[in-house]
């Protein structure tokens, strides 16, 4: 390529050559990856409006998807640069070997994200159902209707509270997927307590025995 450069170029870009073709290069793949960001994202977008995905999966896929592309295009630049393969090879492994261990060690915040995506495919429920989650199908547990469903958590808007006094549940995605978990077709009913200070009513008093006949 740069022998049929040299036949076209002028005296003076003789010695540019070595600058021209790898600014070149790198400006095309730049844009094939640009190009491919853009139809991958409007595929993405299309199918979640389809199919009518929720957002909060949508956006973490695009995300994936720049994010790919993005370290791609990098490596790719760098070999343009002249960077060695092996070099490039040692850098990933490394970077992959950290990336393990930090696997390893925030489990807990990667299991509330993949919680979250099953909760996002699944849909047990919605953004405004009234559920309440269980340790058990007998005792009582958290209850509120869903307000906001991200990544980390689920949160409830507490089902009973006293007026101006609203208070939020914030629950780990992971822990529902440990728990029962209640839905209800609408609001559920308020807990039947007797009003305080209502006078409750007295015991009745048994009826008196009728008296024996006396002999005569």
């Amino acid at each position: 390529m740069r022998q049929s450069l040299r036949l076209y170029l002028p005296a003076w870009a003789q010695d540019w050559l070595e600058i021209i073709v790898p600014a070149l290069q790198i400006t095309l793949i730049v844009l094939c990856a640009w190009l491919l960001q853009y139809l991958l994202r409007r595929l993405v977008r299309r199918a979640g409006d389809h199919y009518q995905v929720a957002d909060e999966l949508v956006v973490p896929l695009k995300g994936f998807i720049r994010w790919s592309i993005a370290a791609a295009t990098a490596l790719l630049v760098l070999e343009r640069l002249g960077v060695s393969a092996t070099v490039l090879w040692t850098a990933f492994t490394g970077f992959a070997t950290v990336g393990a261990v930090a696997f390893f060690a925030a489990w807990s915040v990667l299991s509330n994200l993949f919680c979250a995506l099953l909760i996002f495919t699944a849909r047990p429920f919605r953004i405004g159902d009234h559920i309440e989650v269980l340790d058990t199908a007998e005792k009582p547990g958290a209850v509120g209707r869903v307000v906001d469903i991200n990544l980390l958590y689920t949160t409830l808007e507490e089902h009973g509270a006293p007026p101006g006094h609203a208070a939020w549940l914030q629950i780990p995605n992971a822990l529902i997927f440990q728990r029962v978990v209640r839905r209800f077709r609408a609001e559920p009913p308020p807990e039947v307590k007797p009003t305080e200070g209502a006078a409750l009513p007295d015991a009745v008093a048994p009826a008196p025995l009728p008296e024996a006949p006396r002999a005569v």
